[in-house]
């Protein structure tokens, strides 16, 4: 309950950042509809050849190859795409913390001067992914637990990356170092995120999944694909304006590890705990 408030509080002071600038909701928008088509364009052949799935233990070199080949390019072209239209987001919210009035424009302008660090960082996001996910695919529950803590690590790690992309314009590498080293300054060695926004998200979409159940239930065929309709569009909007809320948080988390000061619309208390020693 704890992390759960702590999380509203956070999700609330990024919301007074979306306010000002509500525009900036387009970027998850194009990157929510740009994601669907690479998983489509993915999606639909491997279905259609049945090889969806991991090949077997006894399956042949080439074919384990290939597969893995076609979900790195999927990792690879899915994580490009969140990482472009986030440091769009990201790049409004520093100009919007720091005293200025973002625009559209200023976000892609941001996002197409640095399309070189995005692509660096997507390909190292990609090649991280494959290698947990082939170690999921292959080993049993010990090992898959091993790549659970490794992923997690990883996330807490390069928490700063984007920002300091967006900001700093350094290479995937070095700012992944920073990152670190931001975070071991700020917090210390060892650290955990201390908020959810994935809960405060699921949680949110209560009403729509009733709504949906409601729909189903229901003998009119009218109000069923209403009832439906109307859970879908709001679990839409929803995640739209969560992406948006987790970036400027983002922001603003960089902004108080690089600087020690609090953005405006933030507190010094929830970005202080928002890590925890583990």
């Amino acid at each position: 309950m704890g992390k759960f408030s702590r999380t509203w509080s956070l999700m609330g002071a990024s919301w007074q950042v979306l306010k000002e600038d509500k525009e900036i909701l387009i970027f998850p928008l194009i990157s929510g509809i740009c994601c669907l088509l690479v998983m489509a364009s993915f999606g639909v052949p491997l279905f259609a050849s049945g090889n969806w799935q991991p090949p077997g233990k006894e399956a042949a070199a080439g074919e384990h190859v290939e597969y893995y080949a076609i979900l790195f390019l999927f990792y690879f072209c899915t994580y490009f795409i969140m990482v472009f239209f986030n440091s769009a987001i990201i790049a409004c919210a520093v100009i919007r913390m720091g005293g200025g009035d973002p625009t559209v424009k200023d976000g892609f302008r941001a996002a197409l001067s640095r399309i070189g660090l995005i692509a660096g960082w997507a390909l190292v996001s990609a090649t991280v992914g494959i290698i947990l996910r082939i170690i999921e695919d292959r080993s049993k529950l010990v090992a898959k637990i091993v790549a659970g803590v490794l992923g997690l690590a990883w996330s807490v790690t390069s928490f700063l990356v984007v920002p300091i992309l967006v900001v700093e314009k350094k290479g995937p590498i070095m700012a992944v170092k920073d990152s670190a080293l931001l975070l071991k300054k700020t917090w210390g060695e060892q650290i955990i995120g201390n908020f959810s926004f994935g809960l405060v998200f699921f949680v949110l979409t209560m009403p729509a999944i009733a709504l949906i159940i409601i729909g189903v239930f229901i003998g009119s065929p009218a109000a069923t694909v209403t009832f439906i309709g109307l859970g879908a569009v709001y679990i839409v909007v929803l995640a739209l304006i969560q992406s948006a809320l987790q970036a400027i948080f983002q922001a603003a988390v960089y902004l108080y590890a690089r600087d020690g000061q609090v953005p405006e619309g933030f507190e010094s208390g929830l970005l202080r705990d928002a890590m925890l020693q583990r």
